[in-house]
């Protein structure tokens, strides 16, 4: 039974991402002139993820080249109520899958690799926003651990997000409210 319950989330993630990529429309972007490839899929928990178009306001340097691509499975943006409106910064909590298996996003904004315990830590750089849901960004990695999959990350684009808004109406201050929301990452490394 374990295996057909892999089997059909391994079906649910190829439709899934497949989604994605179909309501963006085109699914490779140019850093600069030349066309980025799509990173390969590498080991048995990973899964090969096309990069979208990027928007030129988010953009990484030029130069820069991905070295990964993940979707999210399953995330939230939580906020807190302060002043009686859910507001401010909010905290992620997500799974992600892709061209280097699974990483867990979460508070920090990190990123750590389920396969090899590489971490990244970053910071917002710029954003593109998005009606309705929460902004496409450039992050730019501040701090590693680490020498795997991450090790050599720079920027991350988060990108074809869906969801994760905050909630609109009063609310208690202190009280919080986590939002699903949907993605994809991609990392990248600078320029050699």
């Amino acid at each position: 039974m374990h295996k057909t319950a892999r089997s059909r989330f391994r079906g649910l993630l190829v439709i899934g991402v497949a989604g994605v990529l179909a309501a963006a429309g085109a699914v490779t972007q140019q850093a600069s002139a030349a066309e980025a490839p799509a990173p390969a899929a590498v080991g048995a928990d990973a899964r090969r993820v096309d990069i979208p178009r990027i928007a030129p306001a988010i953009r990484p340097p030029a130069g820069a080249r991905p070295v990964g691509a993940y979707v999210v499975t399953q995330g939230t943006q939580t906020y807190t109520c302060s002043g009686g409106v859910f507001s401010g910064a909010s905290v992620p909590e997500a799974q992600l899958v892709g061209t280097g298996g699974r990483i867990h996003h979460f508070k920090g904004p990190s990123w750590q690799s389920l396969r090899d315990n590489s971490l990244i830590t970053a910071k917002k750089t710029a954003e593109s926003p998005r009606p309705g849901t929460i902004p496409e960004l450039l992050l730019t990695v501040d701090s590693h651990s680490g020498t795997g999959i991450l090790g050599n990350v720079a920027y991350i684009s988060r990108l074809l997000t869906s969801g994760g808004a905050a909630p609109a109406g009063a609310c208690t201050d202190g009280a919080t409210a986590s939002v699903p929301y949907g993605a994809v990452y991609v990392f990248w490394a600078a320029r050699r």
